[in-house]
């Protein structure tokens, strides 16, 4: 974690080269050799405002542009995280260096994501929301890809077939590209476009039964009991 003394002293005057991101972090390339990693987390985000604009609630860093902008990050549940770091050194950061490949990446195959879930006992749901096994998929989208494929949130990840892993990896892949492409946002209010999230009570798009909510990991799962039995 760094100082913010040491922080701003190593912001002032420095250009940014691209952004990128690794899983759920922003990498922002500055010049002088530094790095800045950015998690959003639940609430977390970046506003381009006029200089004269006044600061919004929650505003917890303020970056003042050479065009006369000011770039505010704002986080209203204060998970966010921000850490500067040597560019060199980003191969071994904490942060990053155990991520699993992206789910885009040609090394994101079928085999792999076999193999990454069979090593585990626990439940599947949870193995994909470990971001050392499959990277980007949050709660949302895991109950999805997992509704697509009919598989139950409760298998064990040793009882997962290479048959069955092929159609998950393509509904993991389908359901996160159908998001980017339509700009959807995870905690997005009235949001009527999911298959099982946060539709408890609801009918089954498929079967019409009632879709069960049920606590995993301290987070809610959702799916049906008809559709996914297996």
């Amino acid at each position: 974690m760094n100082a913010p003394q040491d922080f701003v002293r190593s912001l002032r005057g420095a250009f940014v080269l691209n952004v990128e991101r690794r899983g759920k972090h922003l990498l922002t390339h500055l010049s002088r050799g530094k790095t800045l990693i950015t998690h959003l987390r639940m609430t977390g985000q970046f506003l381009d405002v006029e200089a004269a604009s006044l600061y919004p609630a929650h505003t917890h860093a303020i970056f003042w542009l050479d065009n006369g902008r000011k770039l505010l990050f704002s986080d209203q549940r204060h998970f966010a995280r921000m850490n500067l770091v040597d560019s060199s050194e980003l191969a071994s950061v904490e942060q990053l260096r155990h991520l699993a490949p992206e789910p885009f990446d040609p090394s994101f195959d079928p085999s792999y994501l076999h193999g990454a879930i069979r090593r585990s006992t626990r439940a599947i749901k949870l193995i994909l929301l470990d971001q050392t096994r499959v990277v980007g998929l949050g709660n949302i989208y895991a109950a999805e890809a997992l509704f697509r494929a009919r598989i139950n949130p409760k298998l064990r990840g040793v009882r997962l077939s290479l048959p069955r892993a092929t159609i998950l990896h393509r509904e993991i892949v389908s359901v996160l590209a159908e998001a980017i492409a339509s700009g959807s946002m995870p905690y997005r209010e009235n949001d009527e476009t999911w298959a099982v999230y946060d539709r408890e009570g609801e009918p089954c798009t498929v079967c019409l039964r009632p879709i069960r909510r049920f606590t995993q990991g301290g987070r809610s799962t959702y799916y049906c009991a008809r559709c996914q039995t297996r």
